[in-house]
């Protein structure tokens, strides 16, 4: 029989970890049951959903200095979509959640366990890429925090140690002004697993494209940002030449595979075509 930890605190919960590394994490449980039957019986599960400590949503610091928006690893898609400052600040990451699964996976999914089961197709991960989010850990030994386009290391692999719980996410508040755009596509308009998805943030200052950041999910083994295209589109003007030449970059500088789900070609065009989008999108009026 599978051993079951339910911690009461989050310091339990990191004692519980460091003491029983090879135990599962088990948060929404909306990953790690899928194909359950045709998996290795877990040594142990170590279930931290609901915990207190994981999954408030709180802002930190104010708009003066910046300020940050952290939300805990256990917070629920759910959870994300009825917090009125993810979509009035994040609103890529709040399209993302709502694009995940049914209402029924919304409500027992988590951000963390996202973060976690990194998979190349995850819904909020393009998002978190393109919104500089920052991954926070802890263990009995301390805390650390790592920007998320480091935590993630390859297909299905993070730097998360045996030890760690991820506890946090960490979004930096936007600079007045910015733009963001998620697309998602699939086979179907809901309820299915992405071909390609964008998440893509940038400002107009003087005409002129700043700060871009482009990220990309089921493209590559892991999310990935686009710095050719964000380097052709840095510092140009929102119309249709500059859109065309990001589209061309784009294509050029993504390898996707092909699998079930969809084509090589396929996803470099819709990929770059969505980044096109983007692009044309930023010289419309602000809603």
């Amino acid at each position: 029989m599978t051993a079951y930890l339910r911690p009461r605190t989050l310091e339990e919960a990191l004692a519980a970890r460091a003491q029983n590394p090879a135990f599962t994490v088990l948060a929404g449980g909306t990953d790690l049951f899928v194909n359950a039957l045709h998996k290795l019986e877990p040594v142990g599960l170590l279930d931290v959903f609901g915990l207190a400590g994981l999954c408030g949503i709180e802002s930190e610091g104010g708009e003066s200095d910046g300020g940050e928006l952290r939300i805990g690893a256990a917070a629920t898609y759910r959870t994300i979509l009825e917090d009125a400052r993810v979509r009035a600040l994040f609103p890529c990451l709040w399209e993302a959640c709502r694009e995940v699964g049914a209402v029924q996976i919304q409500a027992r999914g988590t951000l963390g366990g996202n973060l976690v089961t990194s998979s190349p197709v995850g819904d909020t991960l393009p998002a978190l890429l393109a919104l500089d989010a920052v991954v926070e850990l802890q263990s009995v030994r301390g805390a650390r925090k790592l920007a998320y386009g480091q935590f993630c290391t390859g297909y299905r692999k993070t730097m998360l140690a045996s030890d760690e719980l991820v506890v946090a996410v960490r979004l930096p508040r936007p600079a007045a002004g910015t733009r963001q755009l998620w697309r998602k596509v699939g086979t179907r308009k809901a309820q299915a697993i992405s071909k390609v998805a964008l998440a893509a943030v940038a400002r107009v200052e003087g005409g002129v494209v700043v700060e871009p950041r482009i990220a990309l999910g089921a493209v590559a083994a892991t999310p990935i940002r686009a710095r050719a295209a964000e380097r052709v589109l840095s510092g140009a003007r929102p119309d249709a030449g500059t859109a065309a030449s990001v589209e061309a970059a784009l294509a050029a500088e993504i390898h996707p595979i092909s699998d079930v789900r969809s084509t090589e070609g396929y996803r470099r065009d819709v990929a770059a075509r969505l980044v096109a989008r983007f692009v044309l999108s930023l010289s419309e009026p602000r809603p």
